[in-house]
């Protein structure tokens, strides 16, 4: 599924939708050059989690950002890091724990990281415009993408 928004709060209310859906478990990984949304999207997500999305901002320099809400949320920078395998980052209890894990720089891991995720690419289509396509695999993440449906986008 693609999308395109038109200003940052359209992408954090792509993100709102999709945290509001999150049941637990959820490995959301958000790829795309800097400025094109990932930190939109995790404000978005954060709200849907009943979480001030105003406490999210990019943790680039702390690598993990824990959030308390509704349902814990992982919010995991990969931005400074070269390729690097799960276990050398001591990522595994967040990326498949009971909370929603959000990975800004996706690509940056190693390794495939799991069979169950939803992968968002963003993109710069012009001005504010922006290109926002969603690739779910394994069950939970396509119901997950399903809930989102195309309305309100």
């Amino acid at each position: 599924m693609t999308i395109r928004t038109t200003t940052p709060e359209a992408t954090e209310s792509v993100g709102q939708r999709l945290g509001s859906a999150c049941r637990g478990g959820e490995l959301i990984g958000l790829v795309g050059d800097l400025g094109t949304g990932k930190t939109c999207m995790v404000r978005g997500v954060a709200a849907g989690l009943g979480i001030d999305p105003s406490r999210v901002s990019s943790p680039s320099f702390t690598l993990i950002g824990e959030h308390r809400g509704r349902l814990s949320l992982f919010h995991i920078d990969l931005y400074r890091l070269d390729n690097r395998p799960i276990d050398e980052l001591w990522l595994r209890e967040y990326l498949f724990g009971s909370g929603v894990a959000v990975v800004e720089w996706f690509d940056r891991l190693h390794e495939p990281v799991s069979k169950e995720q939803l992968r968002i690419t963003l993109a710069y289509a012009g001005g504010d415009e922006r290109i926002v396509s969603f690739a779910a695999s394994g069950t939970r993440h396509r119901a997950l993408l399903a809930s989102l449906g195309t309305a309100g986008c």
